[in-house]
């Protein structure tokens, strides 16, 4: 994959932030919604978000050194559970401002406008969001995906304050304001923690999907001929990068030299038809197979 490219999307990710935050802000500041300000609050988030993901993936393309033998790749799960913590936060100001909101009262005007310019913001995301995923999606980089995530949850937040926002105006109950906005607060908390939980789960090396282990089997078994088993696959998720290892059952006849050649054979498939992945196979003789029951790939 080329790096260069990921970078690109990266440093775009933060200039189409910075674009969305401030027709955001425009549309509170002539609105005065409170519910606006917590939607033009979430995209300050979405800016600082953007340069996190950014500086993780250069990290997490710098080589293996001597430091870290097994490379920067999970760089990019800090960018997420930083993302998470920042979520966290904004949500925290839009409540404080929602209470502030309801206790003084809220005044709209040119609602209208307001409305209009959030909406351009809001196709604006969504369009950004989809090639994000998509992007993040086929080059395995979790922190572009989660910011995918996070601006569809944007997207569907900014739908909510847009009807809830006109719906205020429409019917002169101006108070539906603040408590749109302390909504929006609740929701992107929720999505906050989510995501904080999901880079967990992956910094504590969480395994690949079921689908992809499922054709690591088959591709073992498609390759692996000449030795009789393999068991004991394992494999953890490390930003764009799977870490695949197991245990290969060979004749206890056969030589080192041939057992290193299906070695090869495997890790040489492995490897093509899973982009990223990095193969560690343990030979063993044929009495240390294991009962088909226990997981194992029978050759």
């Amino acid at each position: 994959m080329d790096e260069a490219r990921l970078a690109r999307i990266a440093a775009a990710n933060i200039a189409v932030a910075l674009a969305v935050v401030a027709i955001k802000y425009m549309a509170y500041v002539l609105s005065g919604s409170v519910a606006l300000f917590s939607d033009a609050l979430e995209s300050i988030v979405n800016v600082m978000t953007a340069a996190a993901a950014f500086a993780a993936i250069r990290l997490s393309a710098k080589p293996a050194d001597s430091d870290h033998p097994f490379g920067h790749h999970k760089a990019e799960f800090l960018a997420a559970m930083f993302e998470g913590a920042m979520i966290a936060v904004a949500a925290v100001l839009i409540l404080l401002k929602a209470r502030t909101a309801l206790i003084q009262g809220v005044r709209l005007e040119h609602s209208a406008t307001g409305i209009a310019l959030n909406i351009l913001a809001s196709v604006l995301n969504a369009a950004w969001a989809w090639l994000l995923i998509q992007r993040g999606k086929l080059w395995r980089s979790p922190a572009l995906v989660a910011d995918g995530q996070h601006l569809v949850t944007d997207v569907i937040t900014s739908a909510g304050v847009v009807i809830g926002v006109a719906l205020a105006m429409l019917s002169g109950w101006h108070i539906l304001d603040p408590l749109i906005a302390a909504a929006v607060a609740l929701n992107i908390l929720w999505m906050g923690y989510q995501i904080a939980v999901q880079s967990m789960s992956r910094l504590l090396d969480q395994a690949a999907s079921p689908e992809i282990e499922q054709r690591i089997r088959e591709v073992i078994e498609a390759n692996g001929g000449g030795a009789l088993e393999a068991h004991d696959i394992r494999t953890r998720q490390a930003g764009r990068a799977l870490f695949i290892e197991f245990h290969l059952v060979v004749p206890g006849s056969m030589s080192v030299d041939a057992a290193h050649v299906i070695c090869d054979r495997l890790e040489l498939a492995i490897e093509k038809a899973i982009d990223g992945s990095e193969v560690v196979i343990h030979v063993e003789p044929e009495h240390k197979a294991k009962p088909e029951e226990s997981g194992a790939v029978p050759l």
